[in-house]
């Protein structure tokens, strides 16, 4: 468990320094007098159409490198293992057949969104280069994962890209370029983040290619298949259930608000980071613990992954409402983004929700039962379809915030009995009340001390105390077994006696 530990501290910091300039660039999207709502509006667009196309496109080629690794890393030479060589020929032919697919469904985007989001029309065909890039890194991506270098390509994904987008606004601005020449620049930037992570296998000897079919492909490509049309099927529907928020709102309301919901998106997004993280360690640990029938890991996972992250969701949520209002102050945001407030606050629900149950679906997606995730993004998308639609009908941007919270409860409720019928692994325990308990009272302290301050002054102070108090009964109460590890190495390197 330290390996998971120091590299999900590590990847967390890393990833966290992508989020700072993530967090510039909504600023300077957001900000008067650089963007519109509609052009900040078109660049969420396109990023949501190219993560839904390459659900399509990837042919669930990262699930299957997860499931599988294991099997080609212990029974063949790196030399000989044609995982990665195979999933890059099989992602092209999918990326080509969706970018047809794309192709011949363009009258179908004009009929939906020509009236409320013309700008997305004209520039709908930007969605494939974005497409071909990001499809490739996740696929490289995938890999490195197997391979457990799960701290570099954390840092390309969340970082590399963000800086990336950092270096373009700014170029935008002091450059005096026009916005159809920054948006068609924008949407082949995670080339760079491509190019980087895979110069980076290859200088740590962990990049191999053979053309020449292996005894493991051979013997287990069958399973193989059965496994990508189940994972396939069921990663279709859940980024279809993830997108349907923004293509309602750019449908119904115009994608312009779609700019509004995704400035709110983002801030509750934020606390979502140390999953990703998390995520991206376990799986490997969870593919092996699965392989020789170890439970003990397994559950060990489970439930320290749902006090930890509830910690960090819980913690980071708060910290974002109790400023909510200040930073709004504070900050000279166009003011149309003022209507995002209620999405922060529900999708904040949605995430630790999200969170606080643990790696539920990892767990389901490295066992034998993994064609049970299938079932819960049916049941997913049969929720939150209906519910998006009439929701965001009656109440606008909000009504997504509220269809993702319902959707994603249910959901993640269905998978916690399942694991727990089926396998007596449950993520809870009674610290993870204390922990809920703790950050409300918390909460109403900071808030009665300081709900009347609106400046740069009550932000910190906000924020200083919120820390110390949540911060000291964390330790107090030894709300996870990885705080007081972490806790004596952050003393030991800051120099104070044992």
């Amino acid at each position: 468990m330290s390996n998971i530990r120091r590299q999900s501290i590590i990847s967390s910091v890393l990833i966290y320094v992508g989020f700072a300039f993530g967090a510039i660039n909504t600023y300077l999207f957001a900000r008067n007098n650089i963007f519109t709502t509609d052009q900040f509006g078109l660049t969420r667009v396109i990023i949501i159409a190219g993560n839904l196309f390459n659900s399509f496109a990837c042919l669930a080629l990262p699930g299957v490198i997860y499931k599988f690794a294991p099997y080609y890393k212990g029974n063949l030479k790196d030399k000989d293992n044609d995982l990665l060589s195979v999933a890059l020929v099989l992602a092209f032919v999918g990326f080509v057949v969706t970018t047809l697919a794309g192709i011949v469904f363009e009258p179908l985007v004009v009929k939906k969104f020509s009236d409320k989001s013309a700008l997305f029309v004209q520039y709908y065909f930007l969605v494939f280069p974005y497409l071909f890039f990001y499809l490739f890194f996740n696929i490289l991506e995938a890999y490195a994962w197997s391979v457990k270098e799960t701290v570099i390509s954390n840092f390309m994904r969340e970082a590399g890209n963000r800086i990336s987008v950092t270096i373009l606004i700014v170029l935008f601005i002091v450059g005096g370029f026009n916005f159809s020449l920054f948006i068609k620049i924008f949407c082949c930037l995670w080339g760079i983040s491509f190019i980087g992570l895979f110069f980076y296998l290859m200088k740590v000897g962990k990049l191999h290619f053979t053309f020449k079919i292996s005894k493991v492909t051979r013997r287990y490509w069958k399973k193989m298949a059965v496994l990508m049309g189940f994972i396939y099927a069921g990663l279709i529907i859940t980024t279809m259930s993830a997108s349907l928020d923004t293509f309602t709102i750019a449908s119904y309301a115009g994608i312009g608000f779609v700019a509004i919901y995704d400035v709110s998106n983002y801030m509750s997004s934020i606390i979502s980071v140390p999953q990703k993280s998390v995520v991206a360690i376990s799986i490997s640990y969870l593919a092996e613990a699965w392989r020789t029938k170890d439970m003990a890991t397994i559950q060990r996972i489970y439930s320290r992954s749902s006090i930890n992250l509830l910690l960090i969701s819980i913690f980071l949520f708060t910290l974002i409402w109790l400023n909510y209002d200040t930073a709004m102050d504070i900050l000279p945001l166009n003011p149309a983004y003022r209507e995002g407030k209620m999405v922060v606050l529900l999708l904040g629900f949605k995430f630790i929700v999200d969170m606080g149950t643990g790696v539920n679906a990892q767990i389901i997606a490295t066992s034998t039962y993994w064609k049970f995730e299938f079932i819960c993004g049916v049941i997913l998308l049969s929720m939150i379809a209906p519910l998006n639609i009439l929701l965001v009908k009656h109440f606008g941007i909000v009504g997504a915030g509220y269809s993702n919270l319902i959707a994603y409860t249910i959901y993640n409720a269905i998978r916690i009995v399942f694991l727990w019928k089926k396998f007596n692994l449950q993520p809870f325990t009674i610290k993870t009340v204390y922990t809920l308990a703790i950050a409300v009272v918390c909460y109403l302290i900071c808030y009665f001390l300081f709900h009347n301050m609106h400046s740069w002054l009550s932000l910190f102070l906000t924020s200083g105390v919120y820390f110390a108090l949540f911060g000291a009964a964390t330790v107090y109460f030894n709300l996870s077994p990885d705080v007081l590890p972490v806790w004596q190495t952050l003393k030991k390197r800051l120099g104070f006696k044992q």
